[in-house]
């Protein structure tokens, strides 16, 4: 499900520079923070795609919805970026940062928010449902939006380090042969 609006007011909205697609994952324990951060986007005219869980569904798996998240957001990790939400946040962020390009942030503040896309360029925001009660959830999700990268040198050097990481981690596996 594509939907198009926002929570943020006006003002905030304006401010918000992503040119691609917000997605949206939960899985049953982020299930309600995720309708929360579904109507807050809406409110604030922000499009944003719904790929799950669309119904609660206690045996579902954090895994499912951190993959289509994350493999929509690798895709174009320029101008796609993505919230995630489960209990602990920590199996979202675990599997969201097995793809390259993504860089998810499990965040409980907005300051680490935005610090997570000041410094580290952060292109999925993970929030967890058991520590972010609906009204930090806003504040959190209004300032990751907001906030943009610095280009700082620092901060754009430790970006290239993470690339020579990826690089070494997952091409090179991709492209490993063995000698017979």
């Amino acid at each position: 499900m594509i939907f198009s609006a926002s929570f943020l007011p006006p003002e905030a909205a304006a401010e918000v520079d992503i040119l691609g697609m917000i997605y949206l994952g939960a899985d049953h324990r982020g299930f309600k923070l995720k309708d929360t951060v579904k109507k807050y986007l809406l409110a604030g005219n922000i499009a944003f795609e719904d790929l799950g869980a669309i119904t609660y569904d206690e045996g579902d798996d954090y895994v499912d919805f951190a993959i289509a998240v994350s493999e929509k957001v690798a895709g174009d990790p320029c101008e796609h970026k993505g919230i995630l939400m489960c209990g602990s946040g920590h199996g979202m962020d675990m599997v969201a940062n097995k793809f390259p390009a993504v860089r998810a942030a499990l965040c409980v503040s907005k300051e680490q928010a935005i610090q997570s896309r000041e410094h580290e360029d952060a292109n999925i925001l993970i929030l967890p449902s058991d520590m972010v009660d609906e009204i930090h959830a806003k504040d959190i999700v209004d300032a990751w939006l907001i906030a943009k990268f610095s280009k700082g040198e620092r901060h754009k050097r430790r970006l290239g380090k993470l690339k020579d990481v990826e690089i070494r981690n997952f091409d090179a596996r991709a492209h490993f042969e063995c000698d017979d």
